[in-house]
């Protein structure tokens, strides 16, 4: 049986740029096995399988995979499941911003859509959980093996190693410039020694030191245990790191913005809109945007199994 599926480049307004994503819009009819196959044939971070919902809320049920697991939430599919699913018609559009709602592993995720001349042009997840956080965190000389940097590289301010996770934890490991960042050098070894069976395993490192007028950030993203090595854009990680650097604002009652660039160091250049807002000292909401293109359509024929 045929299937149809589209790609598209999701966090860039450009094609060749952020990160690539497939989706399967109509998936009715195969099972988990097949669909974790046909994600280790595209190869990409993450291919979206597309049912009909399974709750009176929901827009659609997703199913997202890595080459090598399967995923209860992740934020580019997310985003890009959303931009595509409009693009083509399989949702409509009929007004200038609408949100819909996608039935994950991880419960309901609210997405908006903002509309141009019939057509999706940026697209935003709110955060189905808030973020939590755990301080058992590697030492730095730690990290230093895994990162193949130097403990100078490394802040030892309020930017802190912690671990976040708004459903998927992250490490986040802070530096002081773009240019440790650039000189990172992943070591698989160490990290399956150190952080493999580590509550948050996936290190994302991050400065204040973009390259970009109008950026605040640069990261650089690195999943071994879900089978990427170094990942263009994250979303999922950018709502944890909404809530990791929220906390450290003083101000108890704020809408907080930052613009994070990811994925430059691949040729994958990326941007990631990341809104938080605190009310009381608190995280009451984190929402993630950015742009997406479509780039390619085709079919897969799956035998029947």
């Amino acid at each position: 049986m045929k299937y149809k599926f589209y790609t598209a480049d999701v966090f860039t307004d450009q094609i060749f740029g952020g990160n690539q994503l497939a989706v399967f819009p109509n998936s009715r009819g195969l099972n988990t096995q097949t669909m974790q196959k046909i994600a280790a044939e595209f190869n990409l971070s993450e291919t979206v399988f597309v049912f009909p919902p399974q709750t009176s809320q929901g827009t659609r049920k997703i199913r997202i995979f890595t080459p090598v697991t399967e995923l209860h939430f992740a934020g580019h599919p997310t985003i890009g499941t959303a931009y595509v699913l409009s693009f083509i018609g399989e949702i409509s559009i009929s007004e200038e911003k609408q949100t819909i709602l996608l039935e994950e592993g991880i419960g309901l995720v609210s997405v908006s859509i903002k509309i141009e001349r019939g057509k999706p042009v940026y697209t935003e997840l709110k955060a189905a959980q808030l973020p939590t956080f755990n301080d058992n965190s590697p030492s730095v000389m730690e990290l230093v093996s895994i990162l193949g940097l130097k403990i100078a590289d490394f802040r030892d301010d309020k930017y802190f190693i912690q671990g976040v996770s708004c459903g998927v934890p992250f490490l986040f490991v802070p530096l002081h410039n773009r240019e440790a960042l650039g000189h990172i050098q992943f070591n698989r070894d160490c990290w399956q020694h150190i952080l493999a069976n580590h509550w948050a395993p996936s290190v994302y490192v991050f400065c204040f030191d973009p390259e970009r007028e109008g950026s605040d950030l640069r990261a650089r993203m690195f999943a071994p245990s879900m089978g990427i090595l170094e990942d263009p854009a994250t979303g999922s990680a950018a709502t944890a790191l909404g809530g990791y650097l929220a906390i450290r604002e003083e101000i108890p009652n704020a809408t907080l913005n930052w613009r994070v660039e990811q994925g430059f160091e691949m040729g994958r250049p990326s941007i990631l809109e990341i809104i938080a807002k605190k009310k009381q000292g608190k995280v009451i909401e984190i929402q993630v945007g950015g742009s997406s293109v479509l780039v390619s359509e085709g079919s897969m024929e799956i035998p029947d199994l």
